[in-house]
């Protein structure tokens, strides 16, 4: 694990890599095209390398870092992306080389100054900076009483305390590039009820409550989200909250 870096999912890489939405391919669209070039980007804290593969099928080559090396022992691979242990903070990539900067779900836990300084430092004149987040999934009113139960009263207390950056939506964060106004973008999977359970089973908070009580949180809520679900399969929904920035030298 490299120093100073701030884990919260290695324990459960895994199962983070089988059961977490995936990123709505035409948001990667909209940032390839506001890059300068499509030659290289940066994903940062790429985790098992969930975005690091779509921005592989639209730039030359993919700088993919993380901090685990057990995220990255889950990573996917693709002949255009190199993966490296590595912090936010810290990158290994030569100055004025990077198109498009990524971090997905992870910007909240950088020294926010220094991960931004390198993004001035390794982007080129006119490089995009995105960082983006999801809070809460949608389903259906009384499904998501019991999420939000789960969330709060449950696990509240488990969360780690940047997590309120994501609850604000990263609106907090700052963003010291030319910001760019971007488009709506949605995470959205049709999923029966195990493929719900198993996704909150990734939160970090419900990760830390097992450890800390040798329960699980998800099971204390299962039947009243067996009574909401109704059966089958059903759409999951999580706004995405994006927000982008251009290198201007």
């Amino acid at each position: 694990m490299a120093e100073g870096f701030a884990d919260h999912f290695s324990g459960h890489a895994a199962d983070y890599a089988k059961s977490r939405p995936t990123y709505p391919t035409e948001m990667f669209d909209w940032l390839a095209d506001c890059a300068p070039s499509r030659a290289l980007a940066w994903d940062c804290a790429t985790g098992n390398g969930q975005a690091a593969v779509e921005l592989a099928s639209r730039f030359d080559a993919v700088i993919a870092t993380d901090g685990s090396g057990d995220q990255l022992e889950h990573r996917e691979q693709r002949p255009n992306i190199r993966y490296a242990q590595a912090v936010a903070e810290v990158a290994p990539l030569a100055g004025a080389t990077v198109d498009l900067c990524t971090v997905a779900q992870a910007a909240h836990w950088f020294e926010l100054d220094r991960y931004f300084a390198e993004v001035s430092r390794v982007g080129k004149p006119g490089a995009i900076c995105a960082i983006w987040c999801y809070v809460m999934c949608n389903v259906s009113t009384e499904v998501d009483a019991v999420i939000d139960h789960l969330y709060g009263p449950v696990v509240g207390e488990f969360w780690p305390d940047r997590r309120h950056h994501v609850e604000t939506e990263y609106r907090e964060l700052p963003m010291p590039f030319d910001e760019l106004d971007a488009p709506p973008f949605a995470m959205r999977c049709h999923w029966d009820l195990d493929q719900l359970c198993a996704y909150f089973r990734t939160w970090s908070a419900t990760q830390r409550y097992l450890r800390a009580t040798g329960d699980d949180p998800v099971a204390l809520v299962h039947d009243d989200l067996r009574a909401a679900w109704g059966g089958g399969t059903r759409d999951v929904v999580w706004p995405i909250h994006l927000r982008v920035g251009r290198i201007e030298r």
